[in-house]
């Protein structure tokens, strides 16, 4: 474990995923990066008017507080298009060995209709993927 992505999206379940990678990356000395993706959604409006930029920002900006306040340093991305895809993409590019999610514990019938983005990740990236519940 050398180089961890954390994905960041502000939720509780965000929080332990971060506080999860920050525990990794000190126990082994590894690099902690984070990623805050704008839903970008075919077939509709560009940008989900409820997640957006300034939105993620914020984000971003928390999760480099609380970084911070543990002593790391970390490289903040916020890329836009679909999320799961997106943190696999970046997680790819940037060799990154583990990728950490958290899960909302979300219903049969809400991931059904919109999907898990840690089931995903987990399924589908070529890295460690630790799910954080």
């Amino acid at each position: 474990m050398q180089n961890i992505l954390v994905a960041f999206d502000g939720t509780e379940a965000a929080h332990r995923a971060l506080d999860t990678g920050i525990q990794l990356a000190t126990r082994f000395e590894a690099s902690l990066d984070v990623v805050s993706v704008i839903p970008v959604h075919k077939g509709r409006s560009p940008v989900d008017p409820w997640d957006d930029r300034p939105e993620h920002d914020r984000q971003l900006a928390e999760a480099r507080a609380i970084v911070a306040s543990r002593g790391l340093t970390a490289a903040l991305f916020e890329p836009g298009g679909d999320p799961a895809t997106t943190i696999e993409r970046i997680a790819e590019r940037g060799h990154y060995d583990t990728i950490v999610v958290g899960s909302r514990g979300s219903g049969s019938l809400t991931r059904w209709l919109q999907g898990s983005v840690s089931e995903h990740v987990a399924t589908h990236a070529d890295a460690t993927v630790v799910v954080v519940r």
